[in-house]
């Protein structure tokens, strides 16, 4: 088994580039950087941001977001460099130039072409390649190359007609159609000694494989060797591959590795000796075959550009994978049993040859294992594996026998017991044995049904970790039952729940909260081994743990693993970083760990299988680089990421207190992993929780001075340093310092009018309190007036009131006598008339005279009482006013019915207006009926209290 582990490792690792499994792939389609098709260039600036030569323009990638850049003609870029002093130069259509920033950081366009005389512009075609070679830029086209000193611009003439050209170990070489290869020295083109035969084809890349040795690539007669002025065919496997597929140049990696670009099937990495080390194409992941260019990035990434799209592969990461691609799903387990690579999943047992390289090929099933795998185990020289259908032994391609029908999830040796082992089923556990060298089920272990993959076995104890209980099952000395069973929840008082059971140093370890305890049979209860616990002690907290074969200590957290490497020295180290990556895709559950040496360790996915090599010289400590990109508000946007820093603070109009800052971080692998925070120093009292978002805006700042900072985790959890921006907002013009001397000068003036007018205003109040206190005297004394006269009116009135009284007394009175005097004459005429009856003639005379004197005496008494005229012109003389508003007020009222209301407002009585009237009752009740119609009165309202309101 040295031996085959030996071979693996030589085999299988290639410094940084691997050959086991595919390195993450991630592909930019046309609808991600919104550009054209294909992609002819790539380069990289100082601050980590990449430059794509495209169809449409100058792509720009800051690991956040794309940017598009066009020429003035809006012709296709072929061929970019990033140059000194932030210009990218660049070669389009009859067009050729620099992009640079502009002291706001926006890049605008500088041509070159311009310096061509004005009538040749039109015949420059595209420019193919870019250099820059002894501090001047070389733009070069099919006829011509033109050279820029900063300043200047020369021309070199194709001798036929250049095809590409190349900068090789600081050299600048042109293909030429006439004169095959030649070197541009001090000015001129001079050919390469046998070089002409290559004018038969088209060469598309050459690279330094030593001081004196070079690789040319050719678009369709494969690789050559150029050594003393001698050309040969370079006989590899690489170059049967390009020969078939074509090629389109390359790059060199590290100086160690080759990438070759084909037209048909896609990257291809060589060693310098030509053999294949990987091969990437569609199949494998990327989104199309043909690669037009390739470029090593500063983490020594590659970067692809395609006829139709961008595709990144990440060679630095000492991951690779095996997935789709390779006919696997979800692992559960993996074994290398004689030369050969088994891997258990969800569809069956797979299997690919060891000793091999991964290649075209993919993974095969097992014969006879289709369906669920759980388990795929080495155990005394034989394969086995837990599977669906039963325990199932393997050998090569096939399953050679069903040792158990029951679905198992694997098997463990017995201590002490070389011919036995412990297999853990659907439906509880059972008991396999070794005759001679074949093992076969021995029995079914009676006493519990309840099964599970996470047990252990100890002495004679079986500990079996199933939901939240732990199970302890001793076996009887026949391996028949178990005597006794006994479930735990807690491991002690202060350790509530159990989390998970691990095989540490051959020991059984059980886990809650980051505390390891043992059993100890003598004493029945759970102690804490301190020594294990304090590995784990700055540990997030772990779900569960394995050790693998030579020692180092895995553990499940979250969603993701670690891992404490042993290290002979010092014990063990923590490596954390590397996994990130790995978060949501480990089966946290069912944790597989397979490894087979120091430098080749497999892990379970839930989408293929992870292959990790931890030898590789991945430094996952270096932070990572934070630019703040743009800085926006109302007036202007600063690119400030093209820029120099200000040494000063920018600074803002109030009225452009809303501002906008986006950032960027030139960290390409797992970049939905990379997140960042950021603070506004002056505004947020602490950093803003880690997010995916590149962008922040404030609104309504207020007048102060700010600093905006940003920082980045990258997908390995380092931090990088802090970016800045400091920037000042103005107040406005009326919290200006200048304002608040005016305003303190204002204030001022105005407490010394306020002052004054205070004077003033007690001067006039003392005038007007004055004034006002004569005013109130003399209010005061004509209310006095006022009051006497109101007085002597009322007691006028009052006099009034008592003369009415007495004159309505008076008028009663008179009233009375006058009715009493009507009562007497109407008595003395009814005496009169009744006198007047006798017969005086047979009287005597001396009564006869005294009759006749006592009739005149009446008839005189009648005819002289003129108390009833008296009566009515003193009620006339007394109710003139009245009689005269009633007139007024109703004209056609007659004298009649002006008595009637006279002998009203008196208050007389009906007998008493009948008397005086000389009507009767009925009489006056009708004329006081007409009275009231005349009035304009309803019945509802009184008569008498009519008159008396007239």
């Amino acid at each position: 088994m040295l031996t085959v582990f030996m071979v693996g490792l030589q085999l299988d690792v290639f410094g940084q580039v691997k050959n086991i499994g595919l390195p993450e792939i991630t592909n930019y389609k046309r609808s991600d950087y919104k550009g054209g098709t294909q992609n002819w260039g790539i380069d990289q600036d100082a601050n980590g941001n990449l430059y794509f030569a495209n169809n449409s323009g100058l792509l720009k990638f800051d690991g956040s977001a794309w940017h598009e850049f066009h020429l003035p003609n809006n012709s296709s870029i072929r061929s970019l460099k990033v140059g000194d002093a932030n210009k990218i130069y660049v070669g389009g259509y009859n067009e050729f130039g620099y992009f640079q920033p502009n002291k706001k950081g926006k890049f605008i366009y500088q041509s070159v072409a311009k310096l061509v005389n004005e009538n040749n512009r039109q015949q420059i075609d595209f420019i193919w390649k870019l250099h820059q070679f002894k501090n001047e830029i070389v733009f070069q086209a099919f006829e011509k190359a033109y050279i820029y000193n900063g300043k200047t611009l020369k021309i070199l003439e194709a001798p036929g007609k250049f095809q590409f050209s190349f900068v090789v170990n600081d050299r600048l070489y042109f293909q030429d159609s006439s004169f095959g290869l030649m070197e541009y020295v001090n000015g001129k083109l001079v050919p390469l000694p046998e070089t002409m035969s290559l004018n038969a084809t088209e060469v598309w890349g050459m690279f330094a494989l030593s001081k004196t040795k070079m690789l040319i690539t050719t678009l369709d007669k494969g690789l050559f060797l150029y050594e003393n002025n001698k050309l040969t065919q370079w006989q590899t496997e690489a170059n049967s591959f390009l020969q078939q597929n074509s090629c389109l140049g390359g790059v060199v990696i590290q100086n160690r590795f080759l990438a070759f670009n084909s037209v048909l099937d896609g990257i291809l990495i060589t060693d310098f000796n030509g053999r294949i080390v990987q091969h990437i194409n569609r199949k494998k992941g990327m989104q199309n075959n043909t690669v037009l260019a390739s470029f090593i990035d500063s983490k020594n990434n590659l970067w692809l550009g395609l006829d139709n799209g961008i595709t990144f592969i990440n060679e630095s990461s000492p991951f690779t994978y095996f997935g789709f691609s390779y006919g696997i799903s979800t692992v559960y387990a993996s074994v290398v049993y004689q030369n050969t690579l088994y891997v258990a999943t969800n569809q069956g047992l797979f299997y690919h040859s060891w000793d091999k390289t991964f290649k075209e090929d993919s993974f095969e099933l097992v014969e006879g294992t289709t369906g669920q795998a759980w388990n795929i185990q080495v155990i005394d020289g034989q394969l086995f594996c837990g599977h669906n259908r039963g325990l199932l032994q393997v050998s090569g391609n096939k399953v050679i026998r069903t040792l158990d029908s029951n679905g198992y999830w694997g098997l463990k040796n017995i201590p002490n017991q070389p011919n036995l082992l412990l297999g853990c089923h659907y439906s509880g556990f059972s008991i396999f044995q070794k005759i001679g060298s074949v093992w076969s089920l021995r029995n079914q272990i009676e006493g519990m049904t309840k099964s599970a993959n996470t047990y252990e076995i100890e002495n004679n104890n079986v500990w079996l970790k199933k939901d939240e209980l732990l199970y302890q099952m001793k076996l009887s000395t026949d391996f028949k039952k178990f005597k006794s069973i006994k479930t735990y929840n807690n491991l002690s008082p202060t350790e509530k729940g159990i989390s998970s059971i691990q095989l540490i140093n051959n020991r059984v370890y059980f886990q809650n909260n980051n505390h390891f305890y043992r059993y100890s049979a003598e004493r029945d209860l759970f102690f804490e081994d301190k020594q294990i616990s304090i590995l784990f002690k700055d540990l997030p907290i772990i779900r569960s743990s394995f050790q693998d074969k030579i020692g180092n200590i895995w553990y499940v957290y979250d969603e993701s693993i670690g891992v404490l490497k042993k290290d002979n020295e010092s014990g063990y180290r923590n490596i954390l970083a590397p996994f990130s990556n790995l978060t949501g895709n480990i089966l946290f559950n069912y944790l597989s760990i397979n490894t087979i040496d120091p430098q080749n360790i497999f892990i379970g996915m839930t989408d293929g299988l992870a292959h990790y090599d931890p030898e590789l010289s991945t430094n996952f400590s270096s932070k990572p680089k934070v630019f703040i990109k743009s800085f926006t508000f109302p007036d202007d946007t600063l690119i400030v990421g093209n820029i120099p820093k200000s040494k000063s603070p920018y600074t803002l109009k109030y009225k452009s207190n809303n501002v906008k800052f986006t950032f960027s971080s030139p960290t390409y692998e797992n970049l939905e992993n990379v997140e960042f925070s950021y603070k506004l120093e002056g505004f947020d009292e602490k950093w803003s929780n880690w997010s995916s978002v590149s962008m922040k805006e404030y609104t309504n700042l207020q007048e102060d001075d700010y600093i905006m900072k940003v920082r980045v985790r990258n997908s390995y959890g380092i931090v990088s340093e802090t970016d800045e921006v400091a920037f000042t907002v103005s107040p406005p013009f009326y919290r200006h310092f200048l304002a608040y001397i005016f305003y303190l000068m204002a204030a001022v003036g105005i407490v010394y009018v306020i002052r004054y007018r205070i004077k003033m205003k007690i001067r006039k109040n003392k005038y007007y309190e004055t004034v006002e206190q004569r005013r109130l005297y003399l209010e005061k004394e004509a209310k006095i007036r006022q009051e006497q006269f109101e007085l002597e009116k009322e007691i006028e009135r009052l006099k009034n009131d008592k003369l009415k009284i007495k004159i309505l007394a008076k008028d009663k009175e008179l009233v009375n006598n006058s009715l009493q005097v009507v009562k007497k004459n109407k008595i003395l005429n009814g005496i009169i008339h009744k006198l007047k009856d006798i017969d005086v003639e047979n009287l005597d005379d001396s009564v006869k005279f005294q009759f006749g004197k006592l009739n005149k005496s009446i008839v005189k008494e009648v005819n002289a009482d003129k108390s009833w005229k008296d009566l009515e012109k003193h009620i006339k003389n007394v109710h003139f006013d009245f009689l005269k508003r009633l007139k007024e007020k109703y004209p056609t009222i007659s004298p009649r019915e002006l008595d009637l209301s006279t002998y009203l407002l008196m208050n007389m009585s009906t007998k008493e207006i009948a008397e005086i009237m000389n009507i009767s009752s009925g009489g006056v009740e009708l004329a006081r009926y007409r009275l009231r119609k005349k009035l304009g009165l309803n019945k509802k309202e009184n008569l008498i209290g009519f008159l008396m309101s007239i």
